[in-house]
C-alpha cells in the first residue's frame, strides 16, 4: 500500500491500539507521531495500516467526560481563574491545549520550543507573563536499554525537563505562588517531582494523553486559591489517571469574589 506525508495509521506489530500521523518518510522507514498520544516513533512502512475511523482508543468517551461543565455558583458570585502559561515542543499539541484553556474561558500563553531550550528561558517567559500555572511538556521516553527507571540520561528529555523546572523554581521556589505541571509520555515521574514540579508524568512510565496536562492545569486554574485541591480527583480526569500523572497537595489559584 502507498503512503504519504499525513495519512493517519496503526501499527500491525502493536495490536494497531494508537492512531499516527506519518510525518516523514524515508527509505521504507516512517516518523510517526500519535493523533492524541504524546509519542513519537519510527515504524517500517510495512508494518502500518490505513486508519479506519474506527475509535480504537475511546477518544469519544474521552472527551465527553473531560467536557462536562464546570459546577460553579453563578447566582451571586464571580471568578476570576489562574494564569496558564503553556511551554510545549509540540506546535500540534499546544494549539489543542490552548483550545482547551479558550473552551473555558482561562488566560493562556503559549510558547512552542524545543525541550532542550526550555530551560535558558524561561525565567524570561515567567517574568514576562506572570502566570500562577506553568506547563513545561512535550515528547519523552524511557529507554531501558539505557538504564535504570531513576537514571536521566536512559530518558529523551527528562534531563531537559528536570533542568526547566529547577530554572522555574529559581524564578519562584514556593509551589502554592507557582504550579507547575511538567513531563511528556514516559518521563521519570520522581526526578521532576523532586526537581520541583506540583504533577508530572509518568509514575507508571506509560503515554499521556495530548491534553493531559491541560487538563492537569485547567483543574488547578479553577480551584479555590483558599482551599486545597482535590488531588486524586483532578489526577483521574486525565486519559490515564494515575498510571500517566501523579502531584502533590497543593492550594488552587482561582479568586472567588462577590457580587457577581
Amino acid at each position: 500500500m502507498n503512503y504519504k506525508v499525513g495519512d493517519l495509521v496503526t501499527r500491525n506489530s502493536h495490536g494497531n491500539d494508537i492512531i499516527f500521523k506519518i510525518v516523514s518518510i524515508n527509505d521504507g522507514l516512517a516518523e510517526l507521531k500519535g493523533v492524541n498520544v504524546r509519542l513519537i516513533v519510527d515504524s517500517d512502512i510495512n508494518d502500518l495500516s490505513k486508519y479506519n475511523d474506527e475509535d480504537i482508543e475511546h477518544e469519544g468517551d474521552f472527551l465527553k467526560r473531560i467536557e462536562e461543565p464546570l459546577n460553579l455558583d453563578r447566582n451571586d458570585y464571580f471568578y476570576l481563574p489562574g494564569k496558564i502559561l503553556h511551554i510545549d515542543s509540540d506546535s500540534d499539541y499546544l494549539s489543542r491545549c490552548l483550545d482547551y484553556y479558550d473552551k473555558y474561558n482561562i488566560w493562556s500563553m503559549g510558547i512552542n520550543e524545543k525541550e532542550e531550550n526550555i530551560s535558558e528561558n524561561i525565567k524570561d517567559w515567567l517574568d514576562k507573563n506572570k502566570p500562577n500555572i506553568v506547563v513545561i511538556t512535550g515528547h519523552d521516553a524511557y529507554y531501558k536499554r539505557k538504564g535504570a527507571l531513576n537514571d536521566l540520561s536512559a530518558y529523551k528529555n527528562s534531563l531537559h525537563f528536570v533542568d526547566a523546572i529547577r530554572k522555574a523554581r529559581e524564578y519562584e521556589g514556593r509551589h502554592e505562588k507557582l504550579i507547575i505541571v511538567a513531563g511528556g509520555c514516559g518521563s521519570c515521574y520522581e526526578e521532576l517531582i523532586k526537581a520541583g514540579a506540583n504533577f508530572a508524568s509518568s509514575p507508571k512510565r506509560i503515554n499521556i494523553h495530548a491534553l493531559d496536562p491541560a487538563i492537569i492545569a485547567s483543574s488547578l486554574a479553577f480551584s479555590d486559591k483558599n482551599k486545597e485541591i482535590d488531588l486524586i480527583s483532578i489526577i483521574r480526569k486525565t486519559k490515564y489517571g494515575s498510571d500517566g500523572i501523579g502531584g502533590i497537595i497543593t492550594n488552587g489559584t482561582m479568586y472567588v469574589g462577590f457580587p457577581r
